[in-house]
C-alpha cells in the first residue's frame, strides 16, 4: 500500500505504511533540545549532527552559525553528489577541514585588502567549524605517528615518502594539515 501521512494532532505526525510498524514524531521546537540533552541523539553521525546544529541555530536566531553550517552542509552534499553515495565520517571531517582551510586563506586575503570586518567574520566561522572537528594533533604526537608510519612502510629515503603518506594521512584526517604532515615526514626521512 502507499505510505499515508496525516496529522493526528497539531504536535504529532504519523508516518508510515499501513503495517505493524508505525513511527510517531513530536514536532515541538523544544523536543529536539530535550532529546539531545537526554543523550537520545548522541549516536548521530556527523552529517546528522551538523543538520541538527543548523536547525538549533535557526531556532535560536544565530545567523552566523546557521550560515556557516549551511555552507558546510552544502559542501558535504556536493561531495555526496560527486561520489553518488553517502560519505563516511572521515570524508566529512576532510570536508570540514577543507572549509576551515578555505577560511584561513580568506583571512589572509582580507588582511591584505585591509578588510578587518571580514577577518572577524571568518575567524568566527572557523571557531564554529572547529567545534565539530576533532582536537588537532600536537607536533610531538604528529611526529610520533609519522615515525610509526615510516617504520610500517619500511621507508628510508625521501623518495619513499608517498608510501608513508598513504599510511599516515587516513590516521590524521581532520586533525592535521596535509602540508604540515608532509613537512614532518620529509624531515624525518631526510635525517
Amino acid at each position: 500500500m502507499l505510505s499515508v501521512c496525516w496529522f493526528i494532532s497539531p504536535f504529532v505526525l504519523f508516518l508510515g505504511p499501513n503495517t505493524q510498524k508505525r513511527s510517531y514524531r513530536y514536532f515541538t521546537p523544544t523536543t529536539t533540545f530535550n532529546l539531545h540533552d537526554r543523550g537520545i541523539m548522541s549516536d548521530m553521525n556527523m552529517k546528522t549532527t551538523l543538520e541538527q546544529a543548523m536547525k538549533d541555530a535557526m531556532l535560536a536566531g544565530d545567523d552566523l552559525r546557521k550560515r556557516t553550517l549551511r555552507l558546510a552542509l552544502a559542501s558535504i552534499k556536493n561531495a555526496e553528489i560527486e561520489k553518488r553515495g553517502e560519505l563516511e565520517e572521515n570524508e566529512i571531517l576532510a570536508i570540514l577541514s577543507k572549509e576551515v582551510k578555505t577560511r584561513h586563506e580568506s583571512i589572509e586575503d582580507a588582511k591584505r585588502a585591509g578588510r578587518d570586518s571580514q577577518v572577524e567574520i571568518h575567524e568566527e566561522e572557523i571557531s564554529v567549524l572547529n567545534e565539530y572537528l576533532p582536537e588537532a594533533l600536537s607536533p610531538d604526537e604528529l611526529e610520533s605517528m609519522a615515525r610509526e608510519a615510516i617504520e610500517e612502510a619500511g621507508a628510508t629515503t625521501p623518495g619513499e615518502m608517498g608510501k608513508v603518506m598513504q599510511i599516515l594521512m587516513p590516521r590524521v584526517q581532520g586533525r592535521a594539515d596535509g602540508k604540515e604532515v608532509s613537512q614532518i615526514v620529509r624531515q624525518l626521512l631526510s635525517a
